[in-house]
């Protein structure tokens, strides 16, 4: 049964998320005006809501485009990804959804459960424009409802890859990493790259960041964080266990700064600030293109490997139009456009960020001349759908909150494995029922 209450319960765990996962981490002031939305009384001018600074200028050309094309005005609302979901949140129970905006994996089964999302299903299959067909299969059926109808477009994809402190390995006598690394080699360069005065740690793993660290070890180790009905947590999946317990050893070699530091700091500010030489961090991270003591003194390589694999966690965003907006033709209009060929090669021209449409994300590399991003797209070769389910941020939250025991040495890694997993498998019961 659809109940506002039930709506509102997972609004507040949807904004109580731990970790920003995947597309798009950066948030800005929100636009000061906000007119033509979907209750806005007809306006012409779409509003889209997104919530990354960094995207914006892209995206203000790529619209631009679409304007000059049709006639029909765009206006770009930012809300940064912490107060995001209480916008949407409110404009669900009030009926003042924007016109167009970001749908993320943890939260559109929730906004489909609810009918607030346009099906789109009837447009697509007559438009000329847009082919789902050329965006993978995964990320097409992450944005449909339960009954199979299409409710967002994906917009991009990301991957992960592996950024080091160049300065740290000359200093420490080492190679790079490159395509011949495996985790093994990861550790061992950790260890040597971490000072006895902890001025400097080869490393950082926060339990906040799945994406983009620990999920991708899981998945190279043949593990599992959910299985593939999404039933059934894979927490306790022996191999997952054996995954985490290689950081459960890194943690022991003294390569990662203390919990109370990793409380305390983002990875991104740590690595930013060299407080750690190497970090795993995604496409969408677009500050560190951007800081200056990372140009100086930092690259990325492709992530190291587990006997011959070499996984990526992947994720895209989704385009989507509110259901009940007075604006839906053109909304519409917008999406199909977006969807096009030449939209997601422009996305990733510009540098907004790599593009879902196959064949479209070449030119994401020329975003910088300093960065080796071709790394990010190496890592596409072999991607793994980010996990998620019906209700993700319920065990999500609850699994990264389970796994500081693990970080601060309180309970063993395997323990704390099957403790989430036990939980998580509860959790599923209830989005079964």
């Amino acid at each position: 049964m659809r109940t506002w209450g039930r709506f509102l319960m997972f609004g507040v765990l949807g904004a109580a998320v731990l970790g920003m996962a995947g597309c798009g981490g950066s948030g800005g002031p929100a636009d000061a005006g906000q007119e033509g939305g979907a209750s806005g009384g007809g306006s012409q001018e779409l509003t889209v809501a997104i919530w990354d600074t960094y995207q914006e200028p892209g995206l203000k050309e790529i619209m631009a485009g679409f304007t000059e094309e049709t006639g029909i005005g765009v206006k770009i609302q930012v809300t940064p990804w912490d107060q995001y979901w209480t916008m949407m949140e409110a404009g669900a129970t009030g009926g003042t959804l924007p016109d167009v905006f970001w749908m993320h994996s943890n939260q559109i089964a929730k906004y489909a459960e609810y009918d607030l999302l346009l099906d789109l299903s009837d447009q697509i299959a007559a438009s000329q424009v847009t082919d789902l067909a050329k965006y993978p299969a995964e990320l097409v059926e992450l944005y449909q409802n339960k009954e199979g109808a299409q409710v967002a477009i994906p917009k991009d994809m990301d991957t992960v890859a592996l950024w080091y402190n160049k300065t740290a390995f000359d200093d420490a006598g080492l190679a790079y990493p490159d395509e011949t690394w495996t985790w093994d080699t990861f550790r061992e360069a950790a260890k040597t790259l971490t000072k006895a005065d902890g001025s400097q740690y080869g490393t950082v793993l926060s339990p906040k960041a799945n994406q983009e660290t620990y999920y991708n070890l899981i998945y190279d180790w043949g593990g599992t964080v959910i299985s593939e009905d999404r039933t059934k947590s894979g927490w306790d999946d022996p191999k997952t266990i054996e995954a985490m317990e290689y950081i459960e050893a890194l943690i022991a070699d003294g390569s990662m700064p203390p919990y109370t530091t990793i409380a305390e700091n983002e990875p991104l500010a740590l690595f930013e600030s060299g407080k750690v030489a190497m970090c795993m961090f995604g496409s969408w991270q677009s500050d560190l293109l951007n800081n200056e003591y990372v140009k100086e003194h930092c690259d990325l390589a492709v992530l190291p490997s587990k006997d011959g694999k070499r996984v990526s966690i992947y994720n895209g965003l989704g385009w989507s139009a509110a259901a009940e907006g007075s604006n839906t033709e053109n909304a519409w209009k917008l999406l199909e456009y977006l969807s096009s060929e030449e939209a997601q090669k422009q996305q990733a021209d510009l540098g907004v960020t790599m593009s879902a449409c196959e064949g479209t994300s070449d030119g994401f590399v020329n975003k910088s001349e300093i960065f080796n991003l071709q790394a990010y797209l190496d890592m596409m070769e072999d991607v793994v759908i980010r996990p998620y389910s019906m209700d993700t941020v319920v065990w999500e939250n609850m699994s990264i909150e389970t796994l500081v025991n693990a970080w601060n040495g309180t309970s063993s890694m395997a323990d704390t494995c099957r403790q989430i997993a036990e939980s998580m498998n509860a959790s599923l019961a209830q989005e079964q029922k």
